[in-house]
């Protein structure tokens, strides 16, 4: 699909060249990102700050993020891969050192707005990349790989920061979390040149009918997320290490489900995964509205965090891979603009909405308002997948 290219066959994903060093990236932007996740709204909240607050560090991030990866493509256009994941890195890495300084709510938002602008650098970047990378015909399993990468990354970073912050290293986790970003520049600096700029040729808006049911699909699931990251720690605080590994069996299952979601759609095609996607997600929404119900019941906890992992995984994979083959090689930028915007821009719409939920009527109405609202998309994607062609 992209300019540079290798063997095509199942074992061309590790042999094209590039993917490698871009899933490495992955993970270690990733994982700067994971570890204050969770640890940012925690911390404005021990500081004092409101339910409302500590969501709005969450929004705030992704607010900067959305607005520069609306940004990115042109960047991507003038300044090429190298400098913009460089720029993105450090500006997501070097910032969170602030954070030894204070974490009062006013502060903390600001630091987080400028991490979002390295962060919506690296995402747009990062997924666009990939589609530069990779052949068609391992299009759907390197999107997934990537997505291994991250969800690896995020299984060992989410509950890393919080038991370390629960424990009162708050000092170390600011300082990997500036650091580990900063692990990716060895990684851009051993990309290949791509020889085909991004966004060559027809520049024009990608269709409503492209974008309707791929980013939909995204900013519910996704707002969903951001409930589940921002808030179930505080949900079960008093045993802040359940809610640690909780969030750590959301990664390992999204790992699952976006590998899953790829492989099936290099080999059946794309958009017949994205219904049970989101099913899948809603049943997990749910069962979290069960596990924090009184004292709380670990077991739906569990459950839900696999449930909700496996389709949100799916999900991501069915929209990206729908993005990029419906968007073609000439618009990969706007493709992963569009997809990484859905993303983020869900992520801190349901952090900052699920946090004013919290505080007017409680946790268990957050995860089911979640899952309500991924329900309703379910006939949207069904429709439209009768439409999709393969």
């Amino acid at each position: 699909m992209g300019a540079v290219s290798g063997a095509t066959a199942p074992g061309g994903l590790w042999r094209t060249r590039g993917l490698p060093v871009a899933f490495l990236m992955a993970a270690t932007t990733f994982g700067g990102w994971s570890l204050l996740l969770p640890v940012v709204p925690f911390a404005i909240k021990q500081a004092g700050g409101s339910d409302a607050l500590a969501g709005a560090s969450t929004a705030i991030f992704m607010a900067t993020t959305v607005a520069t990866q609306l940004c990115t493509p042109t960047l991507l256009r003038s300044w090429g891969y190298r400098w913009v994941l460089a720029v993105g890195c450090l500006l997501l890495g070097l910032p969170s050192l602030a954070f030894l300084l204070s974490t009062e709510a006013v502060p903390a938002l600001i630091i987080s707005a400028v991490r979002g602008i390295g962060f919506g650098l690296v995402t747009v970047a990062g997924s666009a990349l990939i589609g530069e990378l990779a052949p068609k015909e391992i299009l759907g399993r390197a999107t997934g790989a990537q997505g291994i990468a991250i969800s690896l990354a995020q299984m060992v970073a989410l509950p890393l920061g919080l038991a370390l912050f629960g424990r009162g290293q708050s000092s170390l986790v600011f300082v990997l979390a500036a650091l580990v970003p900063l692990l990716s520049i060895a990684s851009i600096a051993a990309l290949p040149s791509i020889t085909r700029p991004v966004g060559a040729g027809p520049r024009g808006r990608l269709p409503l009918r492209l974008l309707l049911v791929p980013c939909l699909a995204m900013v519910v699931v996704a707002s969903a997320y951001g409930g589940v990251t921002s808030l179930l720690p505080i949900a079960v605080e008093d045993r802040a290490a359940i809610a640690g590994v909780a969030l750590a069996v959301v990664s390992g299952a999204i790992l699952v489900g976006r590998y899953g979601a790829g492989a099936l759609a290099d080999r059946f095609g794309h958009g017949r995964s994205m219904v049970p996607a989101l099913a899948c997600a809603t049943l997990g929404a749910g069962l979290f509205a069960a596990g924090v119900i009184g004292d709380g019941q670990v077991g739906f906890l569990m459950a839900g965090a696999v449930a909700f992992g496996l389709g949100f995984g799916a999900c991501q994979n069915e929209a990206l891979v729908s993005l990029f083959t419906g968007a073609g090689p000439a618009r990969l930028g706007a493709a992963s603009a569009a997809w990484n915007v859905s993303y983020d821009a869900g992520t801190g719409i349901g952090a900052l909405t699920l946090g004013v939920v919290a505080g007017f009527a409680g946790y268990t109405w957050v995860f089911a308002i979640a899952a309500a609202a991924i329900a309703l998309v379910i006939p949207v994607a069904w429709v439209r997948a009768d439409r999709v062609a393969p």
